[in-house]
């Protein structure tokens, strides 16, 4: 055997070291992504998101402008998102089609927007006398909603996260007194949703229309009515100045979700640090869309009151019991029209007969006694 000097091993040493380094640069590579430890691409990805919000509205289409900073600053840079307001890219109530088709990855809105292609998928925005803000955050959550959600949204190739809620809307603005049912005869109301059809029934005409057009169809005549979020967004819009009566509560959306739909096969083509990013950064603002309605809601409401002298009405009694039996015949008429609607109903209605049993021994009979 031949022998080996020190000189000689310390040179076979480094050419072995330098040999192996550079097999695990190699195998780390873009170009050898068969073999070696996985590791985070550089890839950057430019996506688009459209709303059915005007650009940078307060809250909503501002939410949506952090929603896209957020994602940027936790992926580094990685993944960026371009905003695009209501009529900016696509008309606000084709944000739905323009995802499904790939024009933009994700959009922001509400499902009930869009029930004209998904009927069923307005159970998973709100439902007149149905669950509150708190309930349908439970239900998605933690009582299966979010997952027939999923279920309802795949054929159209997009994934559904809940990102907002208005919480508790307002009932509206009227330019005449609701003394009676008799006074919904021949009202033209922009309602969106379960309520207009609910109007429809009670003898008016339900229209769903963007929130850019309200404020100039109430001024002309248009419609007679509206109903929009609560009082801070009715202020900013300036429906004080051109309606006379403001109605409560809005028991046609009792605590609205508001939708983040994303394009399933853009999605799935993120790396899963990308997608992890997209999920928190929905749920952070699921969260704060509700925390700054709230927040400015109640101060809103006094300044519409004490400043602007907004003569405030509660709906009479009999109309609410009116409209909750008008809301039972519509969702009859579609669970019994649709199967995926049934199935969905079957659920929502379960989970709020649980809630509401907790509810009853513990956030009902704090309340009363608050008013004691």
């Amino acid at each position: 055997m031949k022998k080996i000097g020190r000189r000689d091993f310390i040179k076979k040493g480094s050419v072995t070291a330098l040999a192996g380094s550079s097999a695990i640069l190699l195998s780390c590579s873009p170009e050898n992504k068969t073999e070696g430890p996985a590791v985070h691409t550089r890839k950057k990805y430019k996506w688009r998101i459209v709303t059915t919000w005007a650009p940078h509205f307060p809250v909503l289409g501002e939410g949506v402008d952090q929603f896209a900073d957020w994602i940027k600053e936790m992926s580094e840079g990685r993944l960026s998102i371009q905003v695009y307001g209501a009529n900016e890219l696509v008309p606000a109530f084709e944000s739905f089609e323009a995802v499904r088709s790939g024009v933009a990855q994700m959009s922001h809105g509400a499902s009930y927007y869009w029930a004209g292609k998904v009927p069923a998928g307005q159970f998973f925005s709100t439902v007149p006398f149905g669950m509150n803000t708190q309930q349908m955050n439970a239900w998605l959550t933690g009582g299966g909603g979010l997952k027939l959600w999923e279920e309802l949204y795949a054929p159209f190739d997009l994934i559904p996260f809940p990102a907002g809620n208005t919480g508790m809307q307002m009932g509206g603005w009227f330019n005449k007194m609701i003394n009676s049912i008799s006074d919904i005869q021949g009202l033209k109301m922009r309602i969106p949703g379960l309520g207009s059809k609910v109007i429809n029934k009670a003898g008016g005409t339900g229209l769903a229309t963007p929130g850019a057009e309200i404020y100039t169809n109430l001024e002309r005549g248009v419609i007679d009515a509206t109903e929009w979020i609560g009082p801070y967004h009715d202020y900013l819009k300036g429906f004080h100045k051109i309606a006379r009566y403001y109605y409560y509560p809005g028991w046609h959306e009792p605590g609205t979700v508001l939708e983040l739909t994303v394009n399933k096969s853009a999605f799935e083509g993120l790396p899963n640090d990308l997608q992890a990013i997209i999920r928190t950064a929905a749920a952070r603002l699921n969260g704060q869309v509700l925390a700054e309605f709230n927040a400015k809601n109640g101060e809103y409401l006094t300044k519409l009151i004490n400043e602007h002298n907004v003569n405030l009405q509660k709906f009479p009694d009999d109309v609410l019991s009116a409209f909750k039996n008008f809301s039972e015949e519509v969702i009859d008429d579609l669970v019994s029209s649709d199967a995926k609607a049934a199935k969905i109903y079957e659920s929502y209605r379960n989970f709020r007969k649980q809630i509401t049993g907790w509810e009853e021994v513990t956030t009902h009979v704090y309340d009363a006694a608050v008013k004691a």
